[in-house]
């Protein structure tokens, strides 16, 4: 990892650290501090949010021996492996759809497609040891809720984003706490799509490292022939070229069935 001043280091996922006992390590990433503390029987956890002036593009890290103030929260955890010191951040997407929702509504003529490329926030797993167990997930900054369906008996509680719905993408920002995804529309009416909004299945989506440290899924498509209701949604199996040489660094966290796609059809657009 490259130094930087006062001992800070880029962050870098999946990639196992070792801690000596009585060490922290310092994160500061999107809009979260993190501290992680190896103890002989036990790792400690604290977690606070911040107020970051704009969107942070940075990720840094560093390990000494300095605890924040009492009033961050604690979390104490067993340690089931003695032997190593190793703790690893793991990346997972949201555990609900995101209702996408771009700042401008984007108008689609009949028969043509377009390719929105779509930034996500992303959890991370705190993993302690070799076998990498899953001590606690961190949101990466404050997830916002949205209802979607029909009405407020059927429908379901899903994470909401705004967008700006980018259709270059040299323009999307490249941020290690955001996962890009490239969304490909497909308007097979007669009659022009009016894009307001539409869900991404995040729960489907497996995460992907670049040689840049930058997260990509695979893309998704989604073609509509008559209503936006009726909207059909297909996860691609590969990833988008411009996503370059990628390692695998986080799995889906629900594998694709045919009636969880039927259900994100049915609440595609709102």
């Amino acid at each position: 990892m490259e130094q930087e001043s006062e001992g800070r280091r880029n962050g870098v996922w999946a990639q196992p650290y070792t801690l000596a006992s009585g060490e922290t390590q310092y994160h500061e990433l999107g809009h979260v501090q993190l501290w992680v503390t190896l103890l002989d029987l036990e790792w400690q956890i604290r977690v606070r949010s911040i107020q970051a002036e704009g969107d942070p593009f940075d990720w840094t890290e560093r390990v000494g021996h300095v605890l924040p103030a009492q009033d961050v929260p604690l979390q104490r955890f067993i340690r089931s492996d003695r032997g190593t010191g190793t703790v690893t951040f793991v990346p997972a997407l949201a555990d609900r759809p995101t209702v996408i929702r771009p700042f401008q509504p984007l108008t689609i003529p009949a028969g043509h497609r377009c390719v929105i490329y779509v930034g996500t926030m992303v959890w991370m797993k705190v993993c302690a040891g070799p076998a990498r167990t899953v001590l606690t997930e961190i949101p990466l900054s404050t997830p916002l809720m949205t209802w979607v369906g029909r009405n407020t008996m059927e429908g379901e509680l899903c994470y909401t984003s705004s967008s700006f719905a980018r259709l270059v993408l040299e323009a999307v920002p490249k941020r290690p706490w955001r996962a890009l995804t490239p969304v490909t529309i497909v308007n097979r009416r007669t009659e022009p799509l009016l894009l307001e909004r539409f869900s991404l299945p995040t729960p489907l989506l497996p995460l992907y490292l670049n040689d840049k440290g930058q997260l990509w899924t695979p893309g998704v498509t989604v073609e509509c022939e008559t209503d936006m209701n009726s909207a059909s949604l297909r996860v691609e199996r590969g990833l988008h070229q411009a996503a370059g040489a990628c390692v695998a660094v986080g799995e889906a966290r629900e594998k694709i069935s045919r009636g969880r796609l039927v259900r994100a059809f049915d609440r595609m657009f709102g």
